[in-house]
């Protein structure tokens, strides 16, 4: 009776060594825990308190995507003029055809008897007219015995006034069966042009996209021509009808390169140029697009008409420039960030930094570098005065700095101006001292630049921010090109980290 109680004792012991490696691994796994949270803090003080990205030497390529269909540059719709029973059908779908060619027949038996009818009633109006011309030499022969009888007063007066208004008569009636047989005849001719409409030709060279008819079917022509066939007359240049947005039809020109996709051909891309932007604006839902036409060599016959076309146009491209993050341009450094920092001087600073690029590539001799020179210290000097003692309105483009948004474009294009006029009367002087050529450059740099737009970087110099003025060029959405005081390989701030 003792033995199962002592076999039921016997695990108690292994227990109790099996809790002695979990302990173990409990302790390891507390020790990794402790290490991983002391090399994350350990890297984020590494990483510092920004995050950054490197100025770039790149290409930017700005395109506008729009959709549009593919379609044969030239083609002709071939319909009838007469009505009637077709009764041949000579080509097909896809068929080649030429010039004059014969497409399809309609039944010509009425208008040959049309025709026929026509012809006997020429016949009977060229004997009316036979008739009528032997009435009226009778009755000028008559007219003349007795118009002689009267003078030698054997006739009565009276008969000879008969005569004569029968002589009239038979005129007219001749008169009348001429032109009976011009009427018929233009008839028949009417008739002729019928019959040989009742053979439908090609009008051009070309292929056979559509044919709507078949043999023994009836032409209604009564209010407008029915649609017999459609040609293409070239599938070598192909087009493309493009519905361009109205926000970017502004950029798009004649001439542009185009590329483009289409679904039947995947992985595979196309070029085309811009031929034509119509300005018959369509609105579908209040949505306004214009179609754009776009020239497409098809020399291989690859593209056929009527497939859909996911294009991009593009309107700008600049190789070889400097390019940068917009992440960068997007950064507003928060008030701790920028009391550490240098502030930026303004869209000013970024001009006066593009007039002496300007100022360094017209190659000025001493005299001239020296008016340079004089205007240039006279406007930094005005501008130290502004910023001693700032107006009580926002600085904007005319004080210390460039704010990023607010006062709407159509505002910062007017400030922009205002700036060049007032730099046109700075540098009068100067101007005046340029040769021709000088001026000529001078004058377009500086209209360049009313155009132009800047905008802070903050380049990260040590551990603080430096900001610069740069001037901002194309921009493809993710990259933006940039010039002004900054050079490949230079580190520009995109946010800040979170502090620890």
């Amino acid at each position: 009776m003792n033995q199962p109680a002592r076999k039921s004792a016997r695990p108690r012991p292994a227990r109790k060594g099996m809790s002695r490696p979990l302990a173990v691994v409990a302790v390891v796994l507390a020790v990794a825990a402790g290490w991983w949270i002391w090399q994350q803090r350990s890297s984020a003080g590494d990483e510092g308190a920004w995050r950054t990205t490197q100025v770039e030497r790149g290409n930017i390529r700005v395109a506008i995507s729009a959709t549009g269909s593919l379609s044969a540059t030239s083609t002709v719709v071939v319909g009838s003029q007469i009505s009637g029973q077709v009764t041949d059908v000579l080509v097909d779908f896809n068929d080649t055809v030429e010039r004059g060619q014969v497409l399809a027949r309609i039944d010509p038996s009425s208008y040959q008897a049309q025709i026929e009818q026509g012809n006997a009633q020429i016949a009977s109006a060229r004997a009316s007219l036979a008739q009528a011309q032997a009435a009226l030499a009778n009755a000028e022969a008559d007219y003349e015995r007795k118009a002689g009888l009267a003078g030698q007063q054997l006739v009565a007066r009276s008969d000879v006034d008969l005569a004569r208004a029968a002589r009239d008569q038979a005129r007219a009636q001749v008169a009348a069966a001429q032109a009976q047989i011009r009427q018929q005849s233009a008839s028949t001719r009417t008739t002729q042009v019928n019959l040989d409409r009742t053979v439908i030709r090609s009008p051009v060279n070309g292929v056979v996209l559509t044919r709507t008819i078949e043999p023994g079917q009836t032409v209604a022509a009564s209010l407008q021509a029915p649609e017999l066939f459609t040609i293409a007359e070239d599938l070598s240049k192909m087009q493309i009808e493009l519905a361009v947005d109205e926000a970017d039809i502004g950029q798009v020109e004649v001439g542009q390169q185009v590329s483009f996709t289409v679904d039947a051909f995947p992985g595979r891309q196309f070029r085309g140029e811009v031929l034509q932007v119509r300005l018959a604006a369509t609105d579908t839902s209040n949505v306004i697009t214009y179609p754009v036409i776009v020239g497409v060599d098809n020399s291989d016959g690859t593209l056929l008409p009527g497939l859909t076309v996911n294009a991009e146009i593009e309107v700008s491209r600049r190789d070889d420039v400097l390019v940068v993050s917009n992440a960068a341009l997007r950064y507003q450094p928060s008030d701790a960030a920028a009391r550490g920092g240098n502030q930026p001087g303004g869209a000013r600073n970024g001009m006066i930094d593009e007039l002496q690029r300007v100022a360094g590539v017209l190659e000025l001799d001493g005299a001239q570098q020296a008016a340079f020179d004089q205007a240039l210290a006279a406007i930094q000097t005005r501008a130290n005065s502004r910023q001693a003692a700032p107006p009580s309105g926002s600085p904007g483009m005319f004080g210390g700095g460039m704010r990023r948004s607010g006062g709407g474009t159509g505002m910062q294009a007017q400030m922009r101006q205002r700036l060049v006029q007032r730099y046109q009367q700075d540098f009068a002087a100067f101007r005046d001292s340029l040769d021709e050529a000088q001026r000529a450059r001078w004058d377009s740099e500086l209209l360049a630049l009313g155009n132009a737009r800047f905008a802070p970087l903050y380049r990260l110099q040590g551990d603080a921010p430096e900001a610069v003025m740069v001037r901002i060029g194309a921009s493809d959405g993710s990259n933006t090109e940039v010039a002004g005081d900054i050079a490949e390989g230079d580190v520009v701030i995109t946010g800040e980290r979170a502090r620890q």
